[in-house]
């Protein structure tokens, strides 16, 4: 399975502390194990899947695409304004 970053993801990783980076690793290991674990969204976003998980007593999201052998990594963040800025960045 192949795994690809958007700017947007990578930009904010590259930002983040190294146990958050292996915290990342391990939720980004897990949905190429199965690509399901996130939740499918609709409307707007119905080509999006969210996979939620909590660090730091903090809530954090990560959107991804998934076809038949790759998933791309679209947008990693807190909850505050996801949607919002998701909904943009797809539209771009």
């Amino acid at each position: 399975m192949k795994i690809f970053q958007s700017p947007t993801f990578f930009r904010y990783v590259k930002k983040v502390d190294k146990k958050f980076k292996a915290e990342i690793d391990s939720q980004v290991r897990l949905i190429a194990e199965n690509p399901d674990v996130g939740e499918q969204k609709k409307g707007d976003l119905q080509e999006v899947r969210v996979h939620k998980f909590k660090f730091s007593n903090s809530l954090y999201l990560i959107a991804y695409r998934h076809d038949d052998d790759e998933i791309q990594l679209v947008m990693l963040s807190t909850h505050e304004n996801f949607y919002r800025d998701l909904k943009n960045y797809i539209k771009k």
